[in-house]
């Protein structure tokens, strides 16, 4: 379901962390993930389960979503001057095939990471676009939510040529939030992941890795 309808981000107060010009925003550690409340969306039968892991090239989060949907973020400053590009690694286990996901029945994604800008006072006045790990669409497929204009799915990866596969994505968010919101974004005010299957009552199993901006 849509983000910016839900309000499904639980915002926490952990630094990211800067190496140069990368900044890093999740750690995908248990201690971080324990500090976390994992929030149902409100309509779905049951919550995304989220776990952490480790393979070779550091830790993970594993998101197993059986018609389910609830979604973590971060509130986290991002200066998209100098650094713009999203950096992402993940991997779809289990995808959603069939179902149309720029409709409300079928507005399903196996993982998702939202970019977020506060816009206004309230959560329902924010812009985001949302990249995904489609499973239906190919690469570069871009749409507003069934939900609302101010969330815009892009894709940026697709099951149709990488399932069950780790790949790394990179987008550059300032060029995206000026192309579909015709907002000029010097600062962004946070991330969130969300896999959700509470439209299409399916299961998927998703993997996110190693997400941080970069300058290019």
């Amino acid at each position: 379901m849509n983000f910016l309808i839900k309000v499904i981000v639980i915002w926490f107060t952990v630094n990211s962390i800067s190496f140069a010009n990368e900044i890093k925003v999740f750690d995908f550690t248990q201690a971080e993930f324990s500090g976390l409340e994992v929030r149902k969306v409100r309509g779905a039968d049951n919550k995304t389960i989220y776990t952490v892991g480790s393979n070779e090239n550091g830790n993970f989060l594993k998101a197993i979503a059986d018609n389910a949907a609830s979604g973590l973020g971060k509130e986290v400053k991002i200066d998209l001057n100098k650094t713009p590009f999203i950096n992402i690694t993940w991997k779809i286990e289990k995808d959603l095939p069939g179902i149309k996901e720029n409709t409300k029945k079928g507005h399903d994604f196996a993982a998702r990471v939202f970019a977020i800008k506060k816009t206004g006072a309230t959560p329902l006045s924010n812009r985001a676009i949302n990249y995904v790990f489609s499973s239906n669409n190919e690469i570069g497929f871009n749409s507003p939510s069934p939900y609302t204009k101010k969330s815009i799915d892009k894709v940026l990866a697709s099951t149709r040529s990488n399932l069950n596969e780790w790949i790394t994505v990179k987008a550059n968010v300032k060029e995206d939030f000026k192309k579909f919101h015709d907002l000029d974004v010097n600062e962004l005010d946070g991330l969130a992941i969300m896999s959700d299957t509470d439209n299409s009552k399916m299961k998927s199993i998703a993997y996110y890795q190693n997400i941080y901006f970069s300058e290019k």
